[in-house]
């Protein structure tokens, strides 16, 4: 859907007559920059999520993608330091639809025009929630850097995620140990349209290619795969009763997928609209057809 959005934006949107594209940019930066002044974010976002129906992971089973919606709060610093919580609520689940809660803090530097960069840290908090399988990952660390003084500008992202998952067996209890480690390479050029609706909103929309090279040996909600990932059979090395259980997939570090995807934000006053479309193809596994997903928010600063 953001490949047709993009022909049909180009189109119908138009540049504020009088305004040179270094003019808009600096409107844009002046939107987007947290480093101007501190606020607070209140938004929701809507969207899917892969569910397999089953708490214990089936990879025969085709997985099921299901509508969550995502009420969020963030705080920005004008030093470039943020801070976010969100929780997720599944639509049409069969045990506990809030089944997800992030917390989430990091810092973004944006102060200079030739590039942007970042970095944050999320906690996962799993509900027991039968739609959602286990997981070990309950950490993610994740940078970016975008240089972006070319036309089309080279991005590249890191994403290690860690953990452990415990439960309690009929004998024993039984512990779960796990990373996965992603790389993204992306290029992308943001379009900008000033005037669109009002003197003083901005849209934006910015298409993107990308590439996801890595492991994926867990089920994870990864920044690195926001789309869906299905990783071979674990295979189950058992110990001796208390010991831990490793579950592994010898699965090595390798292209993962390939997506096209258009991130859209409209600015009007204190809100926010940021729908986004992603197609993308898996280049691992047995299931490599081409696929998509959508997502949206909404988003009021204070």
């Amino acid at each position: 859907m953001r490949l047709y959005f993009l022909t049909f934006l180009l189109l119908c949107s138009r540049i504020a007559s009088g305004q040179t594209l270094a003019e808009l940019e600096q409107q844009l930066d002046s939107l987007l920059q947290k480093q101007q002044k501190s606020e607070v974010v209140a938004g929701i976002g809507y969207g899917n999520n892969p569910a397999y129906g089953s708490k214990v992971t089936n990879f025969e089973l085709p997985i099921v993608l299901k509508t969550f919606v995502a009420p969020s709060l963030s705080y920005y610093h004008k030093s470039g330091l943020y801070a976010s919580v969100s929780a997720y609520y599944l639509f049409n689940s069969v045990k506990k639809p809030w089944f997800e809660t992030d917390l989430t803090a990091g810092y973004d530097y944006t102060r200079s025009r030739n590039f942007l960069t970042g970095i944050s840290y999320t906690r996962y908090l799993f509900a027991d929630s039968t739609d959602v399988p286990a997981t070990p990952i309950k950490n993610e660390l994740f940078a970016y850097f975008y240089y972006r003084k070319w036309w089309l500008q080279p991005g590249l992202s890191v994403d290690y995620g860690w953990g452990k998952d415990v439960s309690e067996g009929m004998f024993k209890r039984e512990t779960l140990r796990g990373n996965d480690f992603n790389i993204i390479a992306a290029v992308r050029h943001p379009f900008i349209f000033s005037g669109v609706i009002s003197r003083t909103d901005l849209f934006l929309f910015t298409p993107s290619l990308n590439l996801t090279l890595g492991t994926a040996n867990y089920y994870s909600n990864l920044k690195a795969f926001q789309y869906i990932t299905r990783s071979p059979k674990m295979t189950q090395i058992m110990t001796h009763p208390g010991r831990e259980l490793n579950f592994k997939d010898h699965t090595d570090f390798e292209p993962r997928a390939a997506d096209i995807t258009l991130n859209i934000s409209y600015f009007i006053g204190h809100l926010n609209l940021a729908p986004a479309y992603t197609i993308f193809k898996p280049l691992t596994g047995t299931d490599q057809g081409i696929m998509s997903y959508f997502t949206a928010r909404i988003l009021y600063s204070f």
